[in-house]
């Protein structure tokens, strides 16, 4: 007789946790579940939750972002880069404003910012600039909001900025970098069921496990709001996996490729989102090149031909490839 039941999976397991970094898997995951779940999960993982970002920037004595600033190294542009880098956490709801006032020579960095309580910066070691000069200064405001995933400037709503605001897209996401493998396993006589293993680290705003949590909390009432739970208690029934007779067991080597939707979605991931350095997104940028689907048409030479960008610019753009399992063009 053939079985009709589907077995649940174990609970999530922590498999490495530290703050803002985390694996997790989830074993005996019915065949085929290990993609769909994890695909599922990435994608809000990285679109859904709520975080904080800057929407605009003012620098003193810049009207527009390809202004340059006596005294300091960088240019504006190279300095929205930098800004765009540093992630906060607001303990208030509404917009609210940072400022930064330098005058002596030296590097500035996050930590110059003068934050109130209900502000945050994760990240106070980011640079944003060097003056070089006794005659130089910097000044800048940010106004940082809470939102979710990504809003392009050219989709705020509202008036016009005024003369000196400089709008920026807005990166909500707390989340630097997920992704997932998929292995087979056995449970009973089978060894096609999954193990999903998900590597996370967010930004430092929230942990690890919280922005799974979270994740798996819009999933479950996505599908709530679809279908009346007692629906789904009185369908067909399941069996966990303390009912099968053989236990689980991973099966070695043998971890499922990436399927052709995972990768689609893949490839469309923003280069901005990245942890890329400010020099190597900057040349990327000014080549035009938003998204790991336009980076992996280009071939090594092809980069190294870009204005800016060098040997170590390859290695850092080869080895962010490499964690996606993708590749620049032969």
């Amino acid at each position: 007789m053939f079985h009709q039941d589907i077995v649940l999976p174990k609970k999530l397991n922590v498999v490495e946790e530290d703050g803002s970094k985390g694996i997790y898997e989830i074993e005996g995951l019915y065949p085929g579940y290990g993609h769909t779940l994890g695909n599922s999960l990435r994608r809000i993982i990285l679109s859904s939750l709520p975080g904080v970002s800057i929407i605009s920037v003012k620098i003193k004595g810049a009207d527009h972002e390809f202004a340059t600033l006596p005294g300091v190294k960088e240019d504006v542009l190279t300095i929205l880069l930098n800004l765009k880098k540093v992630r906060f956490a607001l303990h208030t709801e509404g917009e609210a404003t940072v400022t930064l006032h330098a005058k002596n020579v030296g590097i500035i960095t996050a930590k110059d910012f003068d934050t109130t309580g209900n502000i945050e910066v994760m990240n106070p070691e980011q640079h944003i600039a060097e003056i070089t000069a006794k005659s130089g200064s910097l000044e800048i405001e940010l106004t940082l909001a809470k939102g979710i995933g990504f809003v392009s400037k050219e989709d705020f709503s509202g008036d016009k900025p005024a003369i000196g605001t400089i709008l920026v897209d807005a990166i909500f996401s707390p989340i630097r970098k997920v992704n997932y493998e998929v292995e087979h396993m056995r449970v009973g006589d089978r060894t096609d069921y999954n193990l999903l293993r998900i590597n996370l680290e967010t930004d430092g705003s929230i942990s690890a496990k919280e922005a799974l949590e979270q994740a798996l909390k819009i999933m479950i009432t996505q599908f709530k709001s679809i279908l009346d739970l007692k629906l789904v208690e009185e369908a067909q029934p399941v069996i966990t996996q303390n009912d099968t007779d053989a236990g689980i067991v991973r099966v070695e080597s043998s971890a499922v490729e990436i399927d052709e939707e995972e990768r689609v979605e893949l490839l469309k991931t923003r280069i901005d989102t990245l942890d890329f350095s400010t020099r190597t997104e900057k040349a990327l940028n000014e080549a035009s090149i938003r998204t790991l689907g336009g980076l992996v048409q280009k071939s090594s030479d092809d980069l190294l031909e870009l204005d800016g960008f060098g040997q170590k610019s390859l290695e850092e753009v080869e080895e962010t490839l490499h964690t996606f399992k993708l590749r620049l063009k032969d």
